[in-house]
């Protein structure tokens, strides 16, 4: 009867034990998200998305500023100097992004590349008066030049600091 006792007791004991013991941790590998620096040191924490910036130029009027901080893939870079950028806010519609004070540039092949930038957005309106003006300017036809009855808007951004992903 002790044996029973014993090892119905030693049972219990290893059955509780092992109940008890926590399973090993599983510590997920986060791949840390390094960034060049560019103009003045910004925090990569809590960025709007492109789609959020958009609802923000939605409510903008010519002569409005409104400080941001927004990420998106840049599409388009000045191949001259780096002077600019274009940077996607969705599938339709990108913001023209210069450097405050032309302070700083960015790369010549940051194309494609994930930037985080905090600055000024604003639109401005190229009335149609001045387009047709340019496409004079620029020699094209009258029927082109005609066919211009919309003014053009420009989604613009003046940054006081980039970082871009590596």
């Amino acid at each position: 009867m002790k044996i029973v006792t014993i090892v119905t007791f030693v049972s219990a004991l290893g059955l509780f034990i092992s109940c008890n013991s926590k399973p090993e941790e599983k510590i997920a590998e986060v791949e840390e998200i390094t960034y060049a620096s560019f103009g003045e040191k910004i925090s990569e924490a809590n960025p709007l998305s492109g789609e959020k910036m958009l609802e923000i130029y939605d409510k903008l009027e010519e002569g409005d500023t409104v400080n941001a901080k927004f990420t998106g893939k840049i599409y388009n870079v000045c191949q001259k100097k780096g002077c600019w950028m274009d940077v996607d806010l969705d599938d339709d519609y990108a913001a023209h992004v210069t450097f405050k004070d032309y302070d700083f540039f960015v790369p010549l092949n940051a194309a494609e590349s994930i930037a985080i930038i905090k600055g000024r957005a604003f639109v401005s309106e190229t009335t149609i008066e001045e387009l047709k003006h340019i496409a004079e300017d620029e020699g094209r036809s009258q029927e082109e030049i005609d066919a211009i009855i919309e003014p053009e808007f420009t989604l613009g951004f003046i940054a006081d600091g980039v970082l871009i992903q590596e």
